[in-house]
């Protein structure tokens, strides 16, 4: 009889006792439980079950956690959560954790996105996202950031609900690597098994009026339109399509990708969005800090100027002075 079992963790070749559960084998990689999801030969593995499920030779698993986006009279709710600032942030691209976690102070932001990927069961002790920014005063958004089909992002954001008890979720299926741009035929398939699933999912899609109303039918909880490709800091491309998405939408609009500084997030929300999300835009300036505090200000000083409602646009010159009575 066998005193060991053959295991293939996140890819790679591990060994276990013969008569191991799941729960026995994530004690052994000294891994926290409560920290990590896992996926038992293609089936996710319920927290509450792990110690009774046991191992078998042979069996493949995947192990996986978190890693690295207003005023207070000004509210905004999507999916029953109210939120004071509309400002999203990501959790990629920083030099560490520290400086992550310092731009998310600066930026005021309530809601950071995080990618789910493998756990190093070679370095368990490896540093992790919620040593940092602690998911109990920050919510955190698990985004399908890298899928290219529906059926990767069901699965990622399986093992993120899993992993974390989330059900606010940001969605995104991309069509191809070059451009990053949504494919909208993924997108909308996973929308629909998502929301079937009780998740609430926020979807990045493309600055398309009718693909956006397609996505809240089909049960998308806020709608998130590309201002530009991601991470290409080109700023809001087509404001008239992002205001028409903003008349016609019953869920919120966010501005997600594409902003490069805070002007750019001040022309979103002057657009009537209610919030915008961004990453890159403050993790590769070269004082992130300032950076995030300046996109705190933009978005503050564009919904302001979208709520005061600003003037119209005239053909020639009006004078401010009245000409009569001149000297």
């Amino acid at each position: 009889m066998a005193t060991s079992l053959k295991l293939i963790v996140n890819g790679d070749t591990h060994s276990a006792p013969a008569g191991s559960s799941i729960a026995d084998l994530v004690c052994m990689m000294e891994l926290d439980p409560a920290k990590v999801a896992v996926e038992h030969n293609a089936v996710i593995a319920p927290r509450s079950q792990l110690a009774d499920i046991m191992l078998s030779d042979g069996d493949a698993l995947e192990i996986v956690h978190f890693v690295g986006g207003g005023q207070s009279d000004d509210t905004w709710s999507v999916a029953g959560h109210t939120f004071t600032s509309r400002l999203i942030v990501g959790t990629g691209k920083y030099e560490d954790f520290e400086q992550n976690a310092a731009a998310l102070d600066a930026s005021g932001a309530e809601i950071v996105t995080v990618a789910v990927r493998r756990v190093n069961v070679m370095d368990p002790k490896a540093p992790m996202l919620t040593d940092f920014i602690d998911p109990k005063k920050t919510v955190y958004l698990p985004n399908t950031a890298g899928c290219f089909t529906a059926d990767d992002a069901i699965r990622t954001l399986r093992l993120a609900r899993e992993a974390g008890g989330w059900d606010l979720v940001k969605l995104e299926v991309l069509g191809e690597a070059r451009t990053l741009y949504p494919d909208m035929r993924e997108t909308l398939k996973a929308t629909q098994v998502l929301a079937n699933e009780g998740f609430k999912p926020m979807v990045y899609c493309t600055d398309d009026p009718i693909a956006a109303k397609q996505l809240e039918e089909a049960g998308a909880v806020a709608v998130m339109p590309l201002g530009a490709p991601i991470g290409s800091g080109l700023g809001i491309q087509n404001r008239v399509t992002i205001r028409l998405i903003v008349e016609g939408a019953s869920v919120p609009v966010l501005v997600d990708a594409g902003v490069g500084t805070a002007s750019d997030a001040a022309v979103a929300m002057e657009l009537g969005c209610d919030g915008v999300l961004m990453n890159t835009a403050i993790a590769e300036a070269k004082d992130p800090i300032r950076m995030a505090r300046a996109m705190k200000l933009a978005v503050q000083a564009g919904r302001d100027a979208y709520l005061s409602g600003r003037m119209g646009t005239r053909k020639y010159a009006d004078p401010s002075s009245p000409l009569a009575g001149l000297i």
